[in-house]
Parts: C-alpha cells; structure tokens; sequence
C-alpha cells in the first residue's frame, strides 16, 4: 500500500484495525523501502495493531555530493560533525511529516500512539518534528543521527513532549555520523530535562539485530 500526500510512502497494515502507527524515516541517498524488511525482526505481538508508515524523502541535488540528486530531507551544504544543512528543507521536512501524522489523527489513531523513529538524516528530521510537535507522541527514537540546529526548535513549542520517552542508538563504528555528534543530541536533551537513553552497538552507519530486537522492545512498551 502506499500513500501519496504529502510524501509518497510505503504503507504496511496490521491484520487488523490499526490502533498505532510508527513513521519511520530513512537515510541520505535510500528511500521508504529501506526499512520495510525490519518490521517481523521487531518481534512485536501479534495483538499489537500498528501501522508502519516509511515515507519516501523528495529528489533533490545535494551539495556536498557534488549536486547530484538523491532523496534527501535536506541538502547538505558541507560534511562538518554536525552537518550544515539547508535549515529551510529540514522545516519543509518537518512539515510534511506533520501533515502525515495529522492524517493518523483524522484516521482516529490518537497522538500517543503515534512513535516517530528516524535514521541518520532521517532521524535529524525525526527529531526537529517530534520535539516540537503540539501534542505529545508516543515516543522517539533517533538512529544513528545528530541533532541540527537545536537552536533553530521552537522554545515554546517544546512543552508538549517535554515528557516523550526518547531512545538514541548508535554504533561504535560509524564513520558517516561520529559518536561525538550523537552524543551532542544526548548532551542537549540531557541538558534540557528530556527522558532521554543511549545504547550503542559493535556496529557501523547501519542497524543490526538486537539493536532492531531492542527497537522492537521500545515499540511494545510505549504501546
């Protein structure tokens, strides 16, 4: 199944109705399929009725790859530890997934129920959407990711899910987003009273079974 407004995505049903949903963003240069195989690894129980939606990022040309086109939330204007980006596209990114999590709230799945999760790039825009999203999510969790302009969030827009359960992953081995730079968005969350974890892997810019087996463990609790 796919949806087609605001993003193209891959949409994949429980066996029955859909009580919850998890939008789960993907990397630079994958798309919407990247994370579909994941969903029977999580090992969730079968009476859980979630609804997985991957959305795919637009075509765009990214600077730091010598303009070619790719999907991508963002451009990136220069690979430095925490990326400098096109804050413009990272707003446009955050709204459409704002317009797709109001499509679960009109299809009568409640905010908190809805879980945000995202991977690298994807988890950048996961973390600008949820943070400041009006009413509070089930949770986040962010991938392999770094936290962008934090200065750019909206002060007042933080209080709703001042209190959201927040799990960061992340490799020992990832040379695409360094440890330092997750860890930055540990520090500010910390810094700022979020509920927030950390759990690493012997691992690289990827995921791997029990870190997906740990995913999964998160999902069900906050559901």
């Amino acid at each position: 199944m796919t949806c087609e407004n605001p993003l193209r995505c891959e949409v994949v049903e429980p066996t029955q109705t859909a009580t919850a949903c998890v939008i789960w963003l993907h990397g630079l240069g994958a798309n919407g399929h990247d994370f579909v195989p994941v969903i029977p690894h999580l090992k969730l129980p079968q009476d859980l009725a979630v609804r997985f939606i991957f959305p795919h990022a637009p075509e765009i040309p990214v600077t730091c790859n010598g303009r070619y086109i790719m999907p991508a939330w963002y451009d990136i204007l220069a690979l430095t530890e925490i990326r400098d980006i096109n804050l413009e596209h990272l707003q446009q990114a955050r709204s459409a997934i704002n317009t797709l999590i109001q499509q679960q709230l009109d299809q009568g799945i409640s905010a908190d129920r809805i879980i945000l999760i995202g991977f690298s790039q994807g988890g950048a825009v996961a973390y600008h959407t949820a943070l400041q999203y009006p009413q509070k999510l089930a949770g986040l969790i962010a991938l392999s990711t770094y936290l962008p302009n934090p200065e750019a969030l909206d002060v007042k827009a933080l209080k709703a899910n001042q209190n959201i359960g927040i799990h960061i992953a992340h490799g020992d081995f990832d040379d695409m987003v360094t440890e330092n730079a997750a860890r930055g968005a540990l520090k500010w969350l910390q810094d700022n009273e979020y509920d927030v974890d950390w759990s690493q892997y012997p691992m690289g810019h990827e995921v791997c079974i029990p870190e997906i087996r740990q995913i999964g463990q998160w999902i069900s609790d906050w559901l």
